[in-house]
């Protein structure tokens, strides 16, 4: 009977064999332990995106870029101190919500023409797709090709999947903000910008 007590003994006592040890400490070139990992964390960390964001608010510089529109032309909200700049985002060139914005300030031009505005309609399409829009629709104004969203990213405009959200900014000539839309209601959209831009 003593032989099956025995074996028991001898398992248990190599299975406790087979347990491996905790690894020591890991040591420095100079044979001292390194500290715990929690020691090693930086002294400062960076701040949630939302705290570190600047937002966009009225009365507040206007951010800055540098891009070339559809036609050329240098559009830099710094350099253009003096005259109104409106930026309107939209989702997409030729279709209907789109057009019909873009066409209900062409129509307002000649309202808009005395007041030295700087009009740009921002989207990510291409340069290119901008220029057949602007010419199949006679729009007089400037088109922006935002690509990688950074220009909508610094104004607070949604980026969802390459199309953005329908919104605009009104920057005074004085180079703030003067008035932010959220929401747009395209029927009614440019007589409300041009009351901002004439007030």
């Amino acid at each position: 009977m003593r032989t099956p007590l025995l074996a028991c003994g001898l398992v248990v006592l190599l299975g406790c064999n087979r347990e491996t040890a905790p690894p020591p400490p890991a040591t420095t070139a100079t044979g001292s332990s390194a500290q715990p990992a929690e020691s090693a964390k930086p002294a400062t960390t960076a701040k949630p995106a939302t705290e570190a964001a600047e937002v966009l608010v009225v009365g507040s510089a206007a951010p800055d870029f540098s891009v070339k529109a559809h036609d050329g032309t240098a559009i830099q909200p710094s350099a253009l101190k003096g005259r109104p700049i409106v930026l309107y985002f939209y989702p997409r060139d030729e279709t209907p919500g789109c057009t019909k914005e873009a066409c209900a300030f062409r129509d307002a031009w000649k309202d808009f023409e005395p007041t030295k505005v700087v009009l740009v309609g921002i989207s990510t399409d291409t340069n290119e797709s901008h220029k057949k829009f602007a010419e199949n629709r006679k729009l007089p104004f400037h088109l922006v090709s935002d690509a990688d969203g950074s220009i909508a990213g610094a104004y607070g405009v949604p980026n969802n999947a390459g199309f953005l959200a329908r919104h605009t900014i009104v920057i005074g000539a004085d180079g703030n903000v003067k008035k932010i839309y959220r929401s747009v209601d395209v029927s009614k959209h440019a007589a409300e910008v041009l009351a901002d831009v004439k007030s």
